[in-house]
């Protein structure tokens, strides 16, 4: 296990890379990376090396994660001769520190640099032109893709009720989303016949009335 002593605001804190220390109010801003180089011993499985008073060159890396307040201390003061009686409460000021990495300036950038090139990069999904889908105009599919349905797939799993409520907080209430899933359905399948003679039977996206008779 390998930890460090370090010094912050005059007091001492075990750092563990990969846990949390929290230590008195420090300036900064969530997601800050703050450097603490006042480390007065390293352990590292059997090996421990004890500053004089600190140990050159090493330092903590963390990052900034959450500034909080502690629980309330309460204070009372009785004098009986002076009638004396003061009751004070107070609330210190903290900040929770990421313990990122133990060691040499330069390690905690290579060590991050070899993460990068490691890390998978993440896939990125190709948006479809939802207009294909008949009764979808520039603003439905703007709208849409808002509300991250970007694709024929996605379009086709989503729920009619789901779509009238996209729809409807866009100010889109008049539009008639029944049939857009179903196509979308062919769409993704890659099935652009199906759907060409679905879509001749459609009117706005909607399903055509059948013709009454005389």
């Amino acid at each position: 296990m390998k930890y460090a002593i370090v010094e912050s605001g005059g007091k001492q804190y075990k750092a563990v890379e990969g846990e949390t220390i929290e230590v008195d109010r420090l300036p900064g801003e969530l997601g800050d990376e703050i450097t603490l180089e006042q480390v007065l011993m390293l352990v590292d499985g059997e090996s421990v090396n004890v500053g004089k008073p600190t140990l050159s060159g090493l330092v903590v890396s963390t990052t900034l994660v959450d500034h909080f307040r502690g629980d309330k201390v309460l204070a009372f003061r009785y004098s009986p001769k002076k009638r004396i009686r003061v009751h004070r409460g107070h609330r210190q000021y903290y900040t929770r520190l990421m313990v990122e990495h133990i060691g040499m300036p330069d390690e905690a950038a290579k060590a991050e640099k070899k993460a990068a090139k490691a890390a998978p990069k993440p896939k990125v999904e190709k948006a479809d032109d939802l207009a294909k889908i008949e009764g979808i105009g520039p603003k439905a599919a703007k709208v849409l893709v808002e509300a991250g349905i970007t694709t024929f797939a996605k379009l086709a799993e989503s729920a009619v009720e789901d779509l009238h409520t996209i729809l409807s907080d866009a100010g889109l209430k008049m539009m008639k989303p029944e049939t857009w899933a179903e196509q979308a359905k062919l769409a993704a399948d890659g099935d652009w016949k199906a759907l060409e003679k679905l879509q001749a039977k459609l009117v706005g996206g909607r399903k055509a009335a059948p013709a009454k008779k005389k």
